[in-house]
């Protein structure tokens, strides 16, 4: 394998693996929203923001460690046969369903560049007494989608030199 490919195997796995060990610290910031409006509701009163602002965090928590936990293998396989093929089969098998994923996040990043640029146009607000912006939860989607296209053509680069007979 040239060796551009294989630096930029290694540059995207290190990237996401920042970017996902970063991303797990914000469950810490999740609760602490969730904590405080359970202690508002009970206590004094109830805060408008928290609800949306919660989920917002979990989307972004979701959003940015997705890469991350594809890189560690924690996404959900049919194992039926799998785990019955040689290295080289499964090799092409993922080689398939990366290609098919990269075809599904390509469109699924198209659509968030048009909702984003809608509400950064429009100064987009979700519904609802705390009108939040769009804006940001939606540059934070399209972060998250752009990486999981690198990492899978890292995946995708690590299986074709599986199937030349080289690891990267």
């Amino acid at each position: 394998m040239p060796a551009a490919l294989i630096t930029y195997v290694r540059w995207v796995e290190a990237l996401n693996y920042r970017v996902g060990r970063l991303a797990m610290w914000g469950l810490f910031a999740l609760m602490a929203v969730l904590m405080w409006g359970a202690i508002a509701r009970a206590g004094f009163s109830p805060q408008i923001w928290t609800d949306e602002m919660a989920q917002f965090l979990l989307l972004g928590y979701f959003m940015l460690g997705g890469a991350y936990s594809l890189q560690l293998g924690s996404a959900v396989r049919m194992d039926l046969l799998y785990s019955r093929w040689s290295d080289r089969s499964k090799a092409a098998v993922d080689a398939i369903t990366i290609f098919t994923l990269l075809v599904y996040l390509g469109v699924l990043l198209w659509g968030g560049i048009e909702s984003t640029q809608y509400a950064l146009e429009y100064g987009e607000r979700r519904r609802g007494l705390w009108r939040p912006y769009m804006a940001p939860i939606k540059i934070v989607m399209c972060i998250g989608i752009v990486l999981m296209i690198l990492q899978c053509t890292a995946f995708l680069i690590r299986d074709i030199a599986k199937l030349r007979g080289k690891d990267i």
